[in-house]
């Protein structure tokens, strides 16, 4: 007969309660503020586990060559997860803001050389997702990332083989995404049909054609709300013809490589005909994927900045334990650190319903022909 579980064994409770001493042999040789701080970043830690394992879900659900629809509504609630996860361990930093200066000081010289970038899971998070390691910022003098994740005295560590695995884990969340949504069919066109290129290039001109409209009606509005002289109205038209040249590049993705063209021009066509249709049935969940991953990128980012703040408040701008450039790094990562970057980049790119292309094809998407 199986043991009975009591509450204190299936959650492993007092081996969970002996392990915030740190680097200390008895937990009364520690601080309530070094305590504090220690239990955080346990639990965020324990976040992230979470996290990992709701984006892999995710992962290999879009990875999949044919994705069922009515898989899709356990991806929006994986991703809805990640959001809520980060949205959580932000909170904690109220907690960790209640510590002074000189309270976090007493303690602070026991961290080095140690960092939160020496986190193996948020570096997880990042892979997983798909940041490329051309877009990281330097930490410090290592010339890699991973080489801050090894021992001190340079042999490999549990942090250097959890990331150097998961560097194996392919594909990534963006990857298995961009690939699922590039097979969008676009007015019931197909990439792997017969003329899907002159389907996608005609909406992709229509879409276009919205933008002109746009473009002239809101350069009209500008003009006769802000243009006092001359000057004024040549700068706004300067501003206006940019935007609209820069649909242009967008929609042709003249600014990516030749090689990569064709894909981006039909993957920037999907998310939008995606992002402008979702009321149509076979659409509205796409649409809502795409809204969860902003969501959860969005929630992420939060963190970051939200981290860089608690951060300054309670040390200010000196250098991380680490030997980052502390705050200044965190800034940076909360900044540059975007994995969506077409999905963001669509909604500069949406048009008002009245000026985007009509659905053609529409039983496609699940409606009757009226």
């Amino acid at each position: 007969m199986p043991k009975k579980a009591s509450y204190w064994d299936y959650i492993r409770v007092e081996e969970l309660l002996h392990l915030q001493r740190g680097l200390e042999a008895d937990e009364q040789d520690v601080s309530n503020d070094e305590i504090r701080f220690i239990v955080i970043h346990q639990i965020d830690e324990l976040w992230f586990k979470l996290v990992l394992r709701e984006l892999a879900t995710a992962r290999d659900l879009f990875a999949k060559t044919l994705v069922p629809e009515d898989a899709l509504a356990g991806a929006v609630q994986s991703l809805k997860r990640v959001t809520i996860c980060f949205d959580l361990a932000a909170q904690h930093f109220r907690l960790m803001e209640t510590m002074r200066t000189q309270d976090y000081l007493t303690f602070r010289d026991k961290l080095n050389p140690a960092s939160g970038f020496q986190s193996a899971q948020m570096r997880e998070i990042e892979i997983l997702m798909g940041l490329d390691d051309s877009d990281r910022i330097p930490f410090g003098k290592e010339g890699s990332y991973l080489e801050a994740l090894k021992s001190n005295d340079g042999s490999p560590s549990p942090a250097h083989a959890r990331v150097t695995k998961r560097r194996a884990d392919t594909p990534t969340l963006k990857d298995a995404v961009r690939q699922w949504l590039y097979r969008t069919p676009i007015h019931g066109s197909l990439p792997d049909q017969e003329g899907d290129a002159d389907a996608v290039s005609a909406w992709i001109e229509s879409y276009y054609q919205g933008h002109q409209q746009m473009h002239g009606r809101a350069l009209r509005f500008a003009v006769d709300a802000q243009a006092l002289t001359p000057a004024d109205e040549a700068r706004l038209r300067a501003r206006y013809e940019g935007q609209l040249a820069g649909a242009r590049r967008h929609l042709d993705a003249e600014d990516v490589e030749q090689d990569q063209r064709a894909f981006m021009r039909r993957l920037r066509a999907a998310i939008l005909f995606v992002d402008s249709n979702r009321e149509l049935p076979l659409l509205s969940w796409p649409g809502a994927i795409i809204d969860g991953l902003i969501e959860c990128e969005q929630s992420m980012l939060a963190f970051r900045q939200r981290h860089a703040r608690m951060v300054e408040r309670v040390i200010g701008r000196r250098v991380g334990t680490g030997g980052s450039d502390g705050v200044a790094y965190l800034d940076q990562t909360a900044l540059q650190y975007r994995v969506f970057t077409e999905i963001w980049a669509g909604r500069t790119l949406l048009l008002p319903p009245e000026l985007s292309p009509p659905i053609q094809n529409a039983a496609f998407y699940g409606l009757t022909q009226g």
